[in-house]
């Protein structure tokens, strides 16, 4: 809907009012159309201003229409209304002018943003491009190149970024309406025809082919598959080299491509997910809506480390008071330089003072006493983590919530170690920690709901997109890696090389494969980890290393490595070869490839040829089958959580949706059937053999993604 209201004595002010964004329903199209022709007929309004209530302008589209039947007024003709209107119209931008928000105010004659305003065409997140002129007429405001670099990438910019872009008139710290109301006022009189982007030629830079070859070029690599970041450029080139018309034309086809596509359903699937995990619950039925967090004023990080430091730097970027400990000096002493220099690079980067301030040092943990709340980033180890969570109990307040940044130990372990282990959660964050969005929140069977949402609502308060979900081994992510990795791995021994099942994963959309990730990470990481279960060890009658571990397939090529000291690009040798020490330029090993032989000829392996069918089949599908497991478990609570958790945290492609939305899309029959055959030929490897709620879900007509939760509450009641 729409408000109408003359103020001034001659300015029609609308107002969209659609909370909680003032989206472009039917309804506030119908609005607008039919209030504009109200203003332009009345003869005591002279001009127009468009804002939007509750301090937003407008959030775009409703993406709840997408998937139905369109009503209401078209969009386009409405925005090239508006640009024909014989008075001037001006857009008042406060909070967001996002989508078609944004192609809504280039319709506009002038536009009066609030300082603390952002804008943004981010369409391409979506699968889409800006089908309502955006593509046409940004470049024609703000010229090819920046354009270009808003639509392809979806950005929010500033509003001084926008002023500076040109893509506003006038920034104000102000009133934004009672500014935009005067500047209307003081622009009655003045012509229109010079306002009106559409008309405006498009000014290219001389080596425009170059340029467009360029960044065709560019988008190719980064978007990794995705198919509307190219029809983005597409789009703008059209702009560029078409009368307004005809770009507008090309504008339109390239939408309904993009419009029926997978890749726009899953994107807009994740779109959907990424709220549904906000609105998290637990297996008692305490969920967010009933949960209350209680205020973190003052926050603790013990261990300055890798994740310690960037937990740290995460914490006091968003405000909270921070009390870093770190027990040896010298680790004090580089934990401090490397967390002032993230500081004051981000703070560079988003043109804001480093929040220096923030931050107290210490080396005992009694300088924790008074805080709210403690994240305990110290090495995974069991022992170290349960005689820190023993002394935080021994020094905190009986109020303070206990968190670990734990990759996938038993947090009831630790909660067992303290005087009040119901607020004893897991903050598994990922690195590097300042950076990455996924936050999985892990509670334990002794943990409150209250905690739950305390440390879920930290999560989003410094920008993280949390995840609750259940204590198991390696939680969500790590439990389901692990048969992607040992896949991999299998895939070697049976003739394939590092180089090849990386470049089938990479093709897919992953931005590194599993053989450049594990090089990235260090080899010695997981080493230590299966040294500690016991696994990397030789056979102890033999002496060589042994391919069947607690009855099950084992591939101990990776220890064998790390035997070697071939940790990855640390030491310049891993799955690859690097120039250097510390290179990343990975380059395939020919002495690899002779010790895969040698290893081959040794266990009496027959290398067989491996397609990409094999190598994606094998790999995805065992994880997926792994969260459905998770699924059943009740580790996760729907799929949307799996998909989120594995975009965020584990370069999952976006435009694929997750991997469970990947396994509806592929068939849930399909993923069955290959899990089956797999399994046949490979009966030691229990992660391949088909998951009961997978089946459930094929006997039950493989419902929906939407629908999959009936399926899973049916299967927990019966476990």
């Amino acid at each position: 809907m729409a408000q109408y209201t003359r103020v001034s004595g001659s300015v029609g002010l609308i107002t969209l009012q659609s909370p909680p964004v003032n989206a472009l329903s039917a309804a506030v199209r119908q609005g607008i159309v039919d209030l504009m022709q109200r203003a332009l007929s009345e003869p005591e309004v002279k001009s127009v201003v468009i804002c939007g209530q509750n301090g937003i302008f407008c959030g775009g589209a409703d993406i709840k229409e997408f998937g139905g039947q369109m009503s209401g007024p078209p969009l386009i003709p409405m925005i090239h209304a508006i640009e024909a209107a014989s008075k001037p119209v001006v857009a008042a931008i406060e909070g967001i002018a996002l989508g078609g928000g944004l192609e809504l105010a280039l319709g506009c004659h002038y536009r009066i943003a609030h300082s603390k305003a952002k804008v943004g065409l981010p369409e391409v997140t979506l699968g889409l491009l800006p089908g309502a002129g955006g593509s046409q007429r940004l470049p024609r405001l703000i010229g090819v190149p920046a354009a270009l670099d808003l639509i392809t990438t979806g950005r929010h910019v500033t509003a001084a970024e926008a002023l500076k872009f040109g893509l506003v008139d006038q920034i104000t710290d102000h009133n934004t309406v009672n500014v935009a109301v005067k500047f209307a006022q003081r622009v009655t009189d003045q012509p229109l025809d010079a306002r009106r982007i559409s008309t405006y030629p498009c000014l290219c830079p001389p080596d425009v082919d170059v340029l467009f070859e360029e960044v065709m070029q560019s988008v190719r690599r980064t978007a990794r598959g995705a198919i509307a970041p190219i029809a983005c450029v597409q789009a703008v080139r059209a702009a560029a080299t078409l009368p307004y018309n005809q770009g507008m034309e090309r504008e339109r086809e390239l939408l309904a491509t993009l419009f029926t596509s997978g890749q726009a359903h899953a994107l807009q699937y994740f779109f959907f997910a990424q709220r549904a995990v906000g609105r998290w619950s637990m297996p008692s039925g305490a969920r967010w809506d009933t949960s209350k967090p209680r205020p973190v004023h003052k926050a603790a990080v013990i261990g300055l480390g890798t994740m310690g430091r960037g937990i740290t730097v995460a914490l006091a970027q968003a405000g909270f008071s921070v009390v870093a400990v770190e027990t040896q000096e010298k680790q004090l002493m580089e934990a401090k330089q490397a967390i002032s220099g993230m500081l004051e690079r981000g703070a560079k980067r988003r043109g804001v003072a480093p929040a220096l301030d923030k931050i107290n040092y210490g080396r005992n943990i009694q300088s924790v006493a008074d805080v709210d709340l403690v994240i305990e980033a110290v090495f995974e180890d069991m022992a170290l983590k349960k005689k820190v969570f023993q002394q935080l109990s021994a020094v905190c307040k009986p109020s303070t919530f206990l968190c670990s940044n734990t990759s996938g130990l038993d947090i009831d372990q630790l909660a067992c170690q303290t005087r009040n282990p119901e607020l004893v959660v897991g903050m598994h964050f990922f690195a590097p920690a300042h950076v990455m969005k996924l936050l999985e929140v892990v509670y334990g069977p002794k943990s409150s709901p209250l905690a739950v949402a305390t440390a879920m609502q930290l999560g989003k308060k410094i920008g993280k997109v949390s995840v609750a979900v259940g204590n198991c081994r390696g939680f969500v992510g790590n439990r389901m890696l692990k048969p992607y990795l040992e896949q991999a791995l299998f895939l070697l021994e049976e003739g394939a090389t590092p180089e090849f099942v990386d470049q089938v994963l990479e093709e897919f959309g992953f931005a590194m494969g599993v053989f450049r990730m594990s090089d990235l990470s260090g080899l010695d990481v997981g080493w230590k980890v299966r040294m500690a279960d016991g696994l990397a060890m030789p056979d102890s009658t033999t002496g060589q290393p042994t391919r069947l571990r607690q009855g099950r397939r084992y591939s101990p090529l990776g220890d064998l490595l790390c035997e070697q000291r071939r940790f990855g690009q640390k030491t310049g040798r891993g799955w690859y070869q690097y120039d250097k020490p510390g290179s990343q330029v990975a380059k395939p090993d020919p002495w690899l490839h002779r010790f895969l032989d040698e290893y081959r000829a040794r266990h009496a392996l027959v290398a067989h040829r491996i397609d990409h069918q094999e190598v994606l089949e094998r790999c995805l599908y065992s994880m997926i089958n792994e969260g459905f497991r998770i699924l059943e478990d009740g580790i996760a609570a729907g799929p949307e959580d799996i998909d989120v958790i594995y975009v965020f945290g584990y370069s999952w492609p976006r435009h694929r949706g997750g991997p469970m939305f990947y396994a509806a899309t592929v068939g849930l029959n399909k993923v069955l059937e290959r899990l089956e055959h797999y399994y046949q030929a490979h009966p030691d490897v229990p992660s391949l053999q088909p998951c009961p709620l997978l089946r459930k879900l094929v006997a039950s007509g493989s419902p929906p993604i939407q629908k999959w939760r009936e399926v899973i509450k049916k299967v927990r009641s019966q476990l």
